[in-house]
């Protein structure tokens, strides 16, 4: 189950993924005692702060991106030049953003991406609202017929959430890799979805997995190792398939999660771990999110507004 409510239909919302802790790799992270990060002695917060400024000027494979401003939530209108003033704060570091909606504006924001050179993992943002899905499924092929999609991901969840049938889903797919030859589609949920769900797996041109060991209440010090396991099970049922971490994260603020705590220097050091990982392994992941977002501390609890590298103004939060 999700462990945060779902998130408003046809929202088009970046979402971090809430994994029950009992589908997880071992069945024990949660089971842990919650424990603080230890204390950092000046010097040791300098190095960290330096190690991390440094890979994030070096740059990563791709951020998860939502471009709301405080005061803002998913439904209203976003316009370009907020979009462009967003993107233009993450163009130096990300090589890739992955957007969430094709609807409210959100459609502007793969073209943008383009302009500034940035690859896009587009995304159509599917609920319970036919309506809605419909318009996302059309504006997610028209922004890639129109050459500013590089990933088209069908919906974020839907089976997590369950807002749709399998069946639904695939006949979304179907219908998005049929408008689209050539053009590499996939679907976004909880890397064990694709354990329990193998017609969906089949269906995707690459496989998009959300790994949170935070939300399966793994401590910190062990949520690379933990998330590692999480891949290689996605990749044990892709078939081959190209395999991408679509969202990872952990939070800077907030109340813990069985063993998992949020903290600055939490933070930090699982983006630098998965950041080293991932460079060494040759992994696709995009780190959740580039921005905190205000609206989510109703949405999610407290820890829902702490989970970007810049805070909710665009400012840098870390070193």
């Amino acid at each position: 189950m999700s462990k945060n409510p779902a998130v408003p239909t046809g929202s088009g919302a970046s979402k971090p993924s809430a994994q029950h802790h009992a589908e997880g790799p071992t069945g024990t992270a949660a089971s842990a005692a919650t424990a603080a990060e230890p204390a950092l002695s000046p010097q040791e917060q300098a190095a960290l702060a330096s190690e991390f400024q440094s890979v994030l000027q070096a740059g990563v494979h791709g951020l998860c991106f939502s471009p709301y401003l405080e005061g803002q939530k998913p439904g209203d209108r976003i316009g370009e030049d907020q979009i462009r003033e967003r993107l233009e704060i993450v163009r130096p570091h990300t090589r890739w953003v992955r957007s969430f909606s094709c609807t409210d504006g959100h459609e502007h924001t793969p073209r943008i991406a383009h302009e500034l050179g940035i690859k896009t993992l587009v995304g159509a943002w599917l609920g319970t609202d036919r309506g809605i899905n419909e318009r996302e499924l059309q504006g997610v092929i028209e922004v890639a017929q129109a050459g500013h999609a590089d990933i088209v991901a069908v919906g974020n969840e839907v089976l997590l959430r369950e807002d749709l049938s399998e069946d639904e889903l695939l006949a979304a797919l179907q219908r998005v890799k049929q408008a689209l030859p050539g053009m590499p589609v996939g679907y976004v949920d909880a890397y064990y979805l694709f354990e329990k769900h193998p017609r969906v797996a089949a269906a995707c041109d690459v496989i998009l997995a959300n790994c949170y060991p935070f939300w399966e209440g793994c401590p910190r010090e062990r949520a690379v190792a933990y998330m590692q396991d999480m891949v290689h099970r996605t990749v044990a049922v892709a078939g081959g398939k190209r395999v991408v971490i679509s969202e990872t994260g952990w939070p800077d603020q907030g109340s813990a999660f069985h063993g998992a705590v949020p903290s600055v220097q939490g933070a930090m050091r699982y983006f630098l771990d998965t950041q080293h990982w991932a460079q060494r392994d040759g992994v696709e992941v995009f780190w959740f999110a580039a921005f905190d977002e205000a609206w989510k501390v109703g949405a999610e609890g407290d820890v829902g507004a702490y989970w970007g590298l810049w805070d909710k103004d665009g400012r840098p939060k870390f070193g």
